[in-house]
């Protein structure tokens, strides 16, 4: 089952995945499993999380829903761990290097290629062009502060006696 966090939908039972399919399915995408994401998740889950809800934002707003998934999952298409860089120079160089990445790889749309190379704006400059873009902008962030949340709540619920715990 692939599922975003906060949501229980398993996404191969929805229109999104044929967006997307091909990208989830790569060795490449997979390969984003080994790199911890925002502390306490991978970049595999995050692309998953960002991909997922941009399609969901783009979709209510009647924007383009399938640049939205396909660019969420690949925005983050680097290959390094972000512990041993500073993080000003990643913040502003890993939307590059993850378009460069992407566009090797896969067949983008202008809209996607907007979408990667800035989604870190307005730190990396350039204005986006698309409306798409400013969707990405908010949806990244707001899963970063729910991925750390999410796994800090899960770290105290454990720390919880047991009577105190919800029950599922």
């Amino acid at each position: 089952m692939i599922n975003a966090i906060g949501s229980k939908k398993d996404l191969k039972d929805e229109l999104y995945y044929n967006y997307i399919s091909d990208i989830i399915e790569s060795s490449l995408l997979q390969d984003l499993k080994q790199y911890t994401h925002h502390v306490y998740t991978t970049r595999f889950q995050h692309s998953i999380n960002v991909s997922y809800y941009n399609y969901k934002v783009c979709h209510f707003f009647g924007l383009d829903e399938k640049a939205g998934a396909r660019a969420g999952l690949l925005h983050d298409l680097y290959f390094y761990s972000t512990n041993n860089r500073p993080s000003k120079l990643h913040l502003k160089n890993h939307p590059q290097i993850a378009l460069k990445n992407a566009s090797e790889n896969f067949c983008l749309s202008p809209i996607e290629k907007d979408i990667i190379s800035k989604h870190m704006f307005p730190i990396t400059k350039e204005r986006p062009k698309y409306k798409e873009t400013y969707v990405i902008i908010f949806v990244d962030k707001y899963c970063a502060l729910v991925e750390n949340l999410f796994c800090r709540l899960q770290k105290l619920s454990a720390l919880l006696p047991r009577q105190c715990r919800r029950v599922s």
